[in-house]
């Protein structure tokens, strides 16, 4: 398949879907932005796509909460075609407002007898956080970061803190290669221990990202499509930019899945 067919979910509030378009379109892929009223109406709409994107945002306003409602919708109306998709073997990306969708809805970390594995907290600072971070991809199992040491990318999230239900399953997502991005210190191999505000939200074991089982699912807090050319970078004009922006290869990545 030359040119996979890329499903950015819009809703009200969500405020990063035409940048996100673009960077799946930059990458070779073919965008179409669809509001989630039509997916309602027939979910199996879904089916048509190869790679389905959550894009960031502020879903209905975050009432209730960040990603709460769009949660709801996809829990209920839209699970089943979501599931039909990941088991075909298809791509799921949620950035931000949609990894925050993707963890309440169950997509990201199946539920167990007990409930949720780990949920997207209040920031540790208890205020919404702008800021670039540096970030380190741990492992090789996630298609989207495939070929990926480092990134630098913006956040802008107030609800963005890792936290796992208990220590034995932040050892059972680790062991497992599931928590692939992490917070990290500029020039640090690692993203172990990171203080704020490099860490900005204070997530445990400074998780910034992680993905399914499977490594086909990705959700993350940082804002890839917001750096996918060089002039998005905050000091491109002192020559700190590299030839494209570090975001890209997570859309390029994706698209070249499907070649």
């Amino acid at each position: 398949m030359a040119t996979p067919k890329v499903l950015i979910v819009r809703a009200p509030g969500t405020n990063c879907d035409v940048e996100t378009a673009y960077a799946f379109e930059r990458a070779g892929g073919r965008a179409e932005r669809v509001h989630v009223n039509r997916l309602l109406e027939k979910p199996a709409a879904i089916d048509e796509y190869q790679i389905v994107c959550l894009p960031g945002g502020f879903s209905y306003g975050d009432d209730i909460a960040a990603g709460r409602i769009m949660a709801g919708q996809i829990r209920h109306h839209l699970r089943d075609a979501l599931l039909r998709h990941r088991e075909a073997g298809k791509l799921l990306l949620g950035i931000c407002n949609g990894f925050q969708a993707l963890m309440q809805s169950g997509l990201l970390l199946d539920d167990d007898q007990r409930g949720s594995m780990a949920t997207l907290a209040g920031n540790a600072s208890c205020k919404f956080e702008d800021r670039w971070v540096n970030l380190a991809v741990t492992g090789n199992k996630c298609v989207f970061l495939q070929g990926v040491e480092r990134l630098y990318l913006p956040v802008a999230h107030a609800e963005g803190r890792f936290v796992a239900r208990d220590e034995g399953v932040l050892k059972q997502l680790d062991s497992a290669g599931q928590l692939v991005l992490r917070y990290a210190s500029a020039g640090s191999s690692n993203g172990n221990g990171v203080p704020y505000p490099e860490n900005p939200n204070g997530s445990q074991a400074d998780v910034a990202g992680l993905c399914d089982s499977s490594g086909r699912v990705l959700g993350l807090m940082p804002h890839p499509e917001r750096h996918v050319e060089p002039t998005q970078h905050p000091r491109w004009t002192r020559g700190e930019a590299g030839e494209t922006g570090d975001g890209a290869r997570v859309f390029e990545n994706a698209v070249h899945y499907f070649r």
